[in-house]
């Protein structure tokens, strides 16, 4: 039996759908992903293929600690939906997780666009609890943090066209 464990957590940017999505689609995560509590930075970007925008491109996250993780974009729907899968462990969860997907959903809201990210951890066999534990009590809220603040950067550079 497969375990998973996920995430939701939205924003509101006062950018306008079309803008929220061309900036923050390709947005550069380093400075925007910290470390916080046992989950560690993202400190440099390597091997991106393209401009993170089509399905097939890769890149690889160098985490804080030594870590790594691997993304591929798998589907994109422009300007409403971006999803990638993440491989390729490397770090304290690579004992824990065979994979991982995260999806971005950028909906109209007012003039602004809602902005909702869910993630989806798959433990390892045995290790289901103990992930649904990191997702629950760091994972989530981690995600609080980072999209505080790339919803700041959407609003700033948004309001700047």
């Amino acid at each position: 039996m497969t375990t998973t464990a996920s995430a939701t957590r939205e924003i509101t940017t006062t950018a306008p759908l079309r803008r929220a999505w061309e900036i923050g689609t390709p947005l550069d995560p380093v400075g925007f992903y910290p470390s916080w509590g046992p989950l560690p930075e993202v400190e440099a970007v390597h091997g991106q293929t393209g401009g993170w925008d089509a399905p097939g491109q890769t890149r690889l996250l160098q985490l804080s600690g030594g870590g790594s993780v691997r993304e591929t974009i798998v589907r994109v729907d422009t300007p409403s939906l971006f999803i990638y899968e993440l491989t390729d462990f490397r770090g304290p969860l690579e004992k824990l997780v065979s994979g991982g997907r995260a999806a971005w959903r950028y909906m109209p809201d007012g003039e602004g666009t809602r902005v909702r990210w869910r993630y989806t951890f798959t433990a390892k066999p045995g290790a289901g609890p103990v992930v649904r534990g990191i997702v629950r009590f760091a994972w989530g809220p981690y995600m609080t943090r980072v999209l505080t603040g790339i919803g700041a950067e959407l609003d700033r550079v948004g309001a700047a066209r």
